[in-house]
């Protein structure tokens, strides 16, 4: 196997091959290495290298591959982290350039997880301002782009962590989901991104994040990694306000388990904020078609969103104020949104609000097991093409893009972001999986049937090979 080869092998492969002495971990890591040195300027995908501290770790781990053979499951494979996550001793900058200089004196809780699966970590991947937007262009740092089409974005806010996976520049990596940034940059960059449930991962140290809306969770090349990968991060953590237990069996063996014949709605629309283009209806479409062709019981229907869009901005938006950033620090759409936070009382009432809505959103799941959304309505947009609209133009082209995905974060549910297709430009199209509350095993069951009808792991954007 080529060295080429190898960067674009799945995680699980990976790990079994250093398991059989094939490949060691020092070699993986000087390949990726040698791909960021090459491709980043490009690509812009990584805030920060941490090339000695992973050449450091993968000796160490070739080494104890001749005295060992109990290992943790990723063992020597090459992860990234998004740089909204903190790692201690390597600076995280929440896409801002007043936290250059920001070096943490310690591990969030999904990068202590990371670490003890036996990962090697190569860097901070780059994200969007305070992971505010959907496509990852922070003022004064190198806007990441899509490695299928340079002109274009790899989404938000985990679009380094897409476009480092989907150009080659690591096997797997951890993103996080506010509004859609795990979904969002996987369908960009044609990868499974899953948004766990509520209380799935831990958010340690702290205990929350804005409601509950906030999850940390896998960007894959396949769906048996994403799965594994979750498998790794999930669990509870000591104080955390709300869990859930561990699956049994595993998520990984969900990959390998037929769902069976599934109850299954899908919808093109997300009224009131308009319909899907034709690109992202006809990925729905095929995937209805085949989905029915597996057996599954399929119709057309969708819960009613529109109650939510006000309740969600505000808890959402809220997150800028939380950073404790001045004005003047901040990009324009994030200083415009810090001038129209509300009060406490605002904030609180938004969050009932939510919250109810959220339980009629869930009880439509009384009666489905699977809702099939686009993941945004429509493809992505050029690097830059908003940036010269003013911030309120910004903010309600950002709406109209990614509606289908908050919905499950304001009501906790999993979700996963599929790889369907292409479209017109060579860009990738996926379809969005919507399921019952803590039914991340059956979501995953059924992308794996999905995906082993119509495979995407042979795909590779040019640009990367």
């Amino acid at each position: 196997m080529n060295e080429i080869d190898l960067a674009f092998t799945p995680a699980l492969e990976l790990a079994q091959l250093i398991r059989r002495r094939e490949v060691s971990p020092l070699e993986l890591v000087e390949i990726y290495l040698e791909r960021i040195h090459l491709l980043n300027c490009q690509l812009g995908s990584y805030f920060t290298v941490t090339a000695d501290l992973a050449i450091a770790d993968a000796k160490a781990k070739t080494e104890l591959l001749t005295i060992t053979s109990e290992l943790p499951p990723f063992f020597g494979v090459p992860i990234s982290i998004k740089d909204l996550n903190a790692m201690a001793g390597v600076r995280c900058t929440y896409g801002n350039l007043v936290l250059l200089n920001n070096i943490p004196d310690y591990d969030d809780g999904v990068v202590t997880r990371i670490k003890q699966a036996g990962f090697i970590i190569l860097g901070k991947t780059a994200t969007s301002e305070l992971g505010s937007c959907p496509y990852s262009e922070p003022t004064g740092l190198p806007p990441a782009r899509n490695p299928w089409n340079l002109e274009y974005t790899p989404g938000g806010s985990s679009g380094g962590a897409a476009a480092s996976v989907a150009a080659g520049l690591c096997a797997i990596a951890q993103g996080s989901d506010g509004g859609g940034s795990i979904r969002g940059p996987a369908a960009c960059c044609g990868l499974v991104g899953i948004k766990p449930s509520r209380g799935r991962v831990s958010k340690a140290p702290v205990g929350d994040r804005l409601a509950g809306i906030s999850t940390n969770g896998p960007i894959a090349r396949t769906v048996a990694d994403a799965a594994a990968l979750l498998d790794a991060i999930s669990g509870y953590v000591t104080g955390d306000p709300y869990w859930l237990p561990d699956p049994e069996p595993s998520f990984l063996a969900a990959t390998q388990t037929k769902p069976g014949a599934l109850r299954i709605a899908f919808a093109t629309s997300m009224p009131p904020l308009g319909e899907a283009d034709a690109n992202c209806q006809q990925g729905v479409l095929q995937t209805v078609q085949l989905l029915e062709q597996l057996g599954h019981i399929v119709e057309q229907k969708c819960p009613d969103f529109s109650g939510l869009v006000e309740p969600f901005q505000i808890v959402w938006q809220s997150g800028v104020a939380a950073s404790g950033l001045p004005p003047q620090a901040l990009q324009p759409l994030n200083r415009w949104l810090l001038a129209k936070t509300g009060t406490i009382a605002e904030y609180i009432q938004a969050v009932y609000q939510m919250q109810i809505i959220a339980r009629q959103i869930v009880a439509f799941f009384d009666t489905v097991d699977v809702l099939i959304l686009p993941v945004y309505l429509h493809s992505p947009i050029r690097v830059g093409e908003w940036a010269s609209l003013s911030p309120e133009e910004t903010f309600q082209n950002i709406i109209n893009w990614v509606a289908p995905c908050p919905p499950a974060n304001a009501t906790g549910l999993p979700a996963i972001a599929l790889p369907v297709g292409f479209d017109s430009k060579g860009l990738p199209i996926s379809v969005q999986l919507v399921g019952k509350p803590a039914a991340e095993a059956t979501l995953i069951s059924l992308a794996a049937q999905l995906e082993a009808a119509n495979p995407w792991i042979q795909h590779r954007p040019g640009f990367a090979t």
